[in-house]
């Protein structure tokens, strides 16, 4: 195996896949590295931790430039922290690497200046793994792809306890596709038409979405294929492979009230800055808030008994409804803020500890709900 390869193109390619490879020491040794395979198409690097699996393609030419020259077809396995860390340290526009007798990977660059001898393993050697798109096939474009993720992988449960809540659920019926993540205490939902009328449930992992949706950076589109036991995601020259968790999803279609009592439209800036000046001071009580609604008043308030209290009036509003005093975690309602990207904001209540929706007035495909905080 041999190749020269523009250096920013095989650093980038490393990157790609090695986002894939669990810096942690792993139960099975060879995938502490990255597969180099050289063939007709280019070369190609995998990357995988069995969870989550990432192959990206550097072709020979992209439009009428040359990457690769000087080749011998062949493949190989390289460590993947060791290879990248030479490649981004290497200051060359060209790599040259060449295998020798299967266990050596000799990588030179600055007219033979810089010289690295690398152990590597024989590539029969990585598992096999199943990159072939089976199953429901759907074409998204990325900003439809990213808006699914930023707007509910945030509201996906970090704990372990029940795998199922640290998925996004991706739920497709009568011409609609909807995210859906729920940690318990909140809940994040995202709709999208799909021209096709699919039907399907999957429960893809959070965490590897968001992954996808940072890799996406310059695609114009990903193709998603889900079959039982995994998702593929598709796009240029990338594919992008995760196991789906098992289980059925809770069942969250009714959460949302569908009557509400109190109504708050507020410009979304003013209300997360107030909320983060008065959080200064809910030390004792984990991000806690109190929020206090009347027709001439909006105040945000905490306090802690060891370091004192803090409050703060919103001057532009809109109130409807009778007074209400509701607390609830403040980090939970500025990440649904933030997530809806918009520059006023609704906030829609029951009652005092009644689930309550925040949402961009003007758009219906998104809706985020809170649970309140019993604070007495």
């Amino acid at each position: 195996m041999r190749f020269i390869i523009k250096r920013d193109e095989f650093l980038k390619g490393l990157s790609i896949a090695g986002r894939a490879v669990n810096s942690k020491s792993s139960a099975v040794p060879v995938l502490a590295n990255l597969k180099l395979e050289l063939n007709e198409k280019g070369l190609s690097i995998t990357g995988s931790n069995y969870e989550l699996t990432i192959k990206t393609l550097i072709p020979y030419t992209r439009d009428d430039v040359e990457l690769i020259r000087n080749v011998q077809e062949g493949a190989t396995l390289v460590n993947a922290k060791i290879i990248t860390d030479m490649a981004r340290k290497i200051d060359a526009d060209e790599i040259n690497f060449e295998v020798i007798d299967s266990t050596i990977a000799v990588i030179t660059a600055g007219s033979g200046k810089i010289k690295y001898n690398l152990n590597c393993i024989k590539a029969n050697e990585y598992p096999d793994i199943d990159l072939e798109p089976t199953g429901i096939q759907i074409n998204l474009t990325r900003l439809e792809f990213s808006s699914l993720v930023s707007q509910t992988a945030f509201a996906a449960s970090l704990r372990e306890q029940r795998p199922i809540l640290t998925a996004i659920n991706l739920e497709a019926s009568d011409g609609v596709l909807t995210a859906t993540t729920t940690d318990s205490a909140r809940l994040a939902r995202k709709q999208i038409s799909i021209s096709t009328d699919l039907k399907f449930s999957a429960n893809v992992p959070a965490k590897m979405m968001v992954e996808v949706d940072h890799l996406l950076e310059g695609a114009d589109s990903v193709k998603i294929a889900l079959s039982d036991k995994k998702a593929l995601f598709e796009f240029d020259s990338t594919i992008v492979s995760t196991r789906l968790i098992a289980g059925d999803y809770p069942n969250t279609k009714n959460i949302v009230p569908r009557i509400t009592n109190y109504s708050l439209e507020v410009n979304a800036n003013d209300l997360l800055k107030a909320i983060d000046r008065v959080n200064i001071l809910s030390l004792d009580r984990e991000n806690v808030v109190d929020l206090f609604l009347s027709e001439d008043n909006v105040e945000i308030s905490a306090k802690s008994t060891q370091v004192g209290s803090a409050s703060e009036k919103i001057d532009v509003f809109k109130f409807f409804g009778n007074n209400l005093q509701i607390s609830f975690n403040s980090e939970f309602v500025s990440s649904a803020i933030k997530a809806l990207g918009c520059e006023d904001v609704t906030l829609l209540f029951v009652g005092e500890m009644k689930p309550f929706v925040v949402k961009n007035p003007e758009d219906e495909s998104v809706v985020q709900i809170v649970t309140p905080v019993r604070t007495y």
